[in-house]
């Protein structure tokens, strides 16, 4: 009896040994096959920041943050970009100095080791604006002015272009958004802000290359923005509308997506689907 006791200790424990050492294995192929796969990917991070625009793009080792989400959504920012081990922001763009798009921008100045700022030449007297300023001084960072025509290195196989704001002088806020191009071999993916007709119409004028893959809808899906001429242009397959749970002004309004559904565009949204993440090799795109 004693003897068949020991028997199955023996066994129990050679069964443990080799379960740990099968999930040892398999854990590191995984890792191991991710790694390699990260070296030939570009990955894109709709952040949910609420009401608000956060995008993180990461490719070559880099890393390019567009928007920071609202003051409110700080701390989802900052734990999004610590989840995926950012270290270092290559890039920051504040597309425009509205509070949901800026809201947490001066902590993530402060957190994280940043390479080059962009924003457009456009001075607000908010409390969140100035912070921010605040912010870059005590890092001595300067504002490198975003407009059309400006590059961003993001390495090899990508083109990273600026193509708005194209003006020095809006009404409207929105308008000074800078719209972001983003290239990866054959997969393209648009940033748009809160670009509204206005700066759509200046972006048509000025012969642009727009075709794209992915749009993040512009103005969180209102009609202020997604005019049928510039969707002409761009032809998405995909469009990802970032706004908040029922928020006050009705976004992404129901003439947008009847537009969208119309010309059979498959559309992800942050407060339906949360944080959404897309994958590219260059050539296909996944929703991970």
């Amino acid at each position: 009896m004693k003897i068949l006791k020991s028997y199955f200790k023996i066994v129990s424990l050679l069964l443990i040994i080799l379960f740990l050492f099968t999930s040892c294995h398999n854990s590191k192929s995984i890792e191991n096959s991710l790694n390699i796969q990260n070296d030939n990917i570009i990955r894109i991070s709709y952040i949910d920041v609420g009401q608000g625009d956060s995008e993180l793009i990461q490719v070559n080792g880099k890393n390019l943050l567009i928007d920071a989400g609202t003051n409110e959504s700080t701390n989802k920012v900052i734990s999004y970009l610590d989840k995926q081990n950012v270290k270092k922001l290559d890039y920051v763009v504040a597309t425009h100095p509205h509070e949901d798009h800026i809201g947490g921008m001066s902590d993530v100045i402060k957190k994280y080791d940043i390479g080059q700022f962009y924003a457009p030449k456009k001075l607000t007297n908010t409390k969140i604006f100035e912070n921010m300023i605040n912010a870059l001084k005590s890092k001595n960072l300067k504002i490198n002015v975003a407009r059309a025509g400006i590059e961003l290195d993001l390495g090899k196989d990508v083109k990273c272009e600026m193509l708005a704001p194209n003006n020095n002088n809006y009404e409207d806020l929105n308008n000074y958004s800078a719209v972001i191009k983003v290239t990866y071999k054959n997969s393209k993916f648009l940033f748009t802000g809160d670009a509204e007709k206005l700066s759509e119409k200046e972006i048509l004028s000025k012969s642009y290359d727009l075709s794209s893959d992915v749009l993040k809808v512009g103005h969180h899906g209102s009609t202020s923005s997604s005019s049928k001429d510039f969707l002409d242009k761009i032809a998405p397959r995909m469009a990802i509308i970032s706004c908040g749970k029922n928020n006050d002004y009705g976004h992404p309004h129901k003439e947008t997506l009847n537009e969208f559904e119309k010309r059979k565009i498959q559309v992800y949204r942050t407060d339906v689907d949360g944080t959404i993440l897309l994958i590219s090799d260059g050539t296909k795109i996944s929703k991970m």
